[in-house]
């Protein structure tokens, strides 16, 4: 009986402390779970607090940088001054109605000359070679025509024979006709073999040489070009050569008939040629207008019109340009010269400055051209200052830092 009190007795002390390490254990859970839940909720509020003064920090830093709207360009000023950018205030002024068209710059009346053969023979150009654009002075030699080696012989010793003989014969006659021994019929015939061989004598007097007859220049300027070479064979006569002074030139314009009624108002021009960028202007180079076709000529649709200008520059006759003929003029007309326009798939462009380092791309309508200059429709307005010189650099920088729309996305 005794030993079953002790059983009963340990029994209920183990009871009691299992039930007293339970409390204690569920004490300390709760403790750690408000623990927990504070420190999550001060990390709650922390991230909530940086995130505020982030946004705070971006949009304060928005407000320091440049305003700007959507779509503008931003360019450095370094930048601009490096490329040497250059604007032009839009200013309405004078404009000419203009109609482009093709045309051939050509040698002025008497300002070219052709040289031609004195007498028959082969050419011999000689140790000084003569080629096309050689500056050549009025009594020059240009070529030689021999012809001793030719069944005929020599064609100058032929001709001094036959003037020797020619005034022997004659100045015996000349003796005679006064005694009557010969009639006056005859010694007419005489006087006037002697006179015709003395011409041909003359023609070649003083220009023979080794080399035959010597073919000289008729007048100073530069070989536009020989027409024939070494070996050939020529004929009395016959072109050798054509010499150019190429001091005055012809513009001939050729017009559609379509446009037959506008030709009388055109009367100055602009053109261009080839071989370098310069737009010539006749305004400039003493020109004049000279005179426009009545009709159209042989299997062709356009009319010539012709001017007549200094050739001041290095301007090559002969050669094909773009020719912009001037018509009635306009008043108050914005235009921008030919650097200013940017294209885009057949659409034309200019870059505005809107301030010292902004810049806005601004689509334009585009009217008469004359070759420098290019009337503007639409699109400007007077005061605009449009970028002149680098609008393909700004073009280049479009493409990297456009602004776009303000977003509060990070």
């Amino acid at each position: 009986m005794k030993k079953i009190y002790w059983v009963f007795l340990a029994t209920a002390y183990l009871l009691a402390g299992c039930q007293a390490k339970s409390v204690h254990t569920e004490h300390d859970h709760e403790h750690h779970h408000e623990e927990e839940t504070e420190h999550a909720h001060e990390e709650h509020n922390h991230e909530h607090d940086h995130e505020h003064e982030e946004d705070e920090h971006n949009h304060e830093h928005e407000e320091a940088g440049e305003s700007h709207a959507a779509g503008e360009i931003v360019f450095k000023k370094a930048n601009a001054e490096a490329i040497g950018l250059q604007t032009e205030e839009m200013t309405p002024a004078a404009f000419s109605e203009v109609l482009k068209t093709s045309g051939q710059i050509q040698a002025a009346q008497g300002s070219e000359s052709v040289v031609v053969a004195t007498v028959p023979g082969v050419v011999t150009l000689g140790t000084t070679r003569l080629m096309d654009g050689t500056a050549v002075q009025k009594g020059q030699t240009i070529l030689s025509l021999a012809s001793r080696t030719l069944s005929d012989g020599d064609v100058a010793l032929r001709l001094k024979n036959a003037y020797e003989t020619a005034r022997k014969e004659y100045e015996r006659m000349k003796g005679l006709v006064a005694d009557k021994i010969v009639s006056e019929k005859d010694f007419e015939q005489a006087r006037l073999a002697y006179e015709n061989a003395k011409v041909a004598y003359e023609a070649v007097n003083g220009k023979h040489s080794s080399n035959g007859v010597a073919v000289t220049a008729t007048m100073s300027g530069f070989l536009k070009n020989i027409l024939v070479k070494e070996g050939d064979y020529v004929a009395v006569g016959q072109p050798l050569a054509t010499i150019s002074q190429n001091n005055r030139l012809v513009l001939r314009a050729d017009v559609s008939e379509k446009y037959y009624a506008h030709i009388p108002m055109m009367r100055s021009a602009y053109f261009k040629t080839p071989y370098d960028d310069q737009v010539y202007k006749l305004d400039e180079l003493n020109g004049r207008f000279l005179s426009y076709g009545k009709s159209s000529a042989n299997n062709s649709f356009y009319i010539p019109v012709l001017f007549e200008f200094d050739n001041k520059g290095a301007i090559i006759p002969g050669s094909f340009v773009e020719v912009y003929l001037l018509g009635n003029p306009m008043d108050s007309v914005l235009s921008v010269p030919h650097s200013a326009l940017v294209e885009e798939q057949g659409l034309f462009f200019v870059y505005i400055r809107l301030d010292e380092e902004c810049y806005k791309k601004q689509e334009v309508s585009l009217g008469a051209d004359n070759g420098e200059r290019v009337q503007i429709l639409s699109g400007l307005k007077a005061g605009d200052q449009v970028v002149t010189k680098g609008a393909y650099q700004i073009k280049l920088a479009s493409a990297s830092n456009a602004i776009p729309a303000h977003s509060h996305s990070h």
